[in-house]
């Protein structure tokens, strides 16, 4: 496994410990919660390492449930990556759109980890999210390297030496191809496949539909971010 695609799965880990702070989350308490929820189902914001909507690393289970309303909250546990081990989970149904999941790193669901499975309202600053093309990736990122489609942790975009390297350990995007590509064009899909890594501009990505399929936001310590 190529040592940068590495990095990525161990940070799915470790970025998970971030402890929460005790001041933040009293003094949000305060907030009313009806004009709270109005102005929370608007705000779709994503800021890397900093926020996704109202949601920080010092939010807690408490705090999305006078955000967003019990009703609109269900709670499970995911698998770990590669299927090891197992996180606790909010998933956030606020509509298809703007719906996502809270990933917590204790079983308290006092400390966030990472947020996902986001709906297509969610966008960062430079209007990335769920749907977004190769295209428009590249006129965002300038070039930039893609692990190869069909394993674990095919479709990844690395921010390295990119407009948005600042990202790098914030933000996790994953591309994949139409749900037909493979058969359609499988010689270009086997091109652009593997255990490898490829420019974004390999002519192979052209007819297979790329699109940001998933994206994943650690709400880390601020790092230049």
């Amino acid at each position: 496994m190529n040592s940068t695609i590495k990095s990525i799965a161990i940070a799915t880990v470790t970025l998970l410990s971030i402890a929460a702070s005790p001041l933040a989350i009293a003094t949000n308490s305060f907030t009313p919660t009806t004009v709270a929820q109005s102005v929370n189902l608007r705000d779709t914001l994503i800021i890397p390492g900093q926020r996704v909507g109202p949601v920080t690393r010092n939010t807690t289970r408490r705090d999305l449930t006078r955000l967003f309303g019990a009703s609109r909250l269900r709670d499970k546990t995911i698998p770990g990556p590669e299927g090891i081990g197992e996180f606790a989970a909010t998933e956030v149904n606020l509509g298809r759109e703007r719906s996502f999941t809270v990933v917590w790193s204790n079983s308290a669901r006092t400390q966030v980890g990472t947020v996902r499975n986001f709906g297509t309202a969610w966008k960062t600053r430079e209007g990335i999210g769920i749907g977004t093309s190769l295209t428009e990736l590249r006129r965002i990122l300038g070039e930039f390297q893609i692990s190869g489609l069909g394993w674990d942790y095919g479709g990844t975009v690395l921010f390295e030496r990119t407009r948005l390297a600042r990202y790098q350990g914030g933000l996790t995007l994953v591309v994949d191809a139409a749900p037909d590509a493979a058969q359609r064009f499988p010689n270009n899909y086997q091109a652009v496949s593997g255990d490898s890594l490829f420019s974004s501009n390999n002519p192979n990505w052209q007819r297979l539909g790329i699109k940001v399929a998933a994206m994943t936001v650690y709400l880390t310590p601020d790092e230049g971010i």
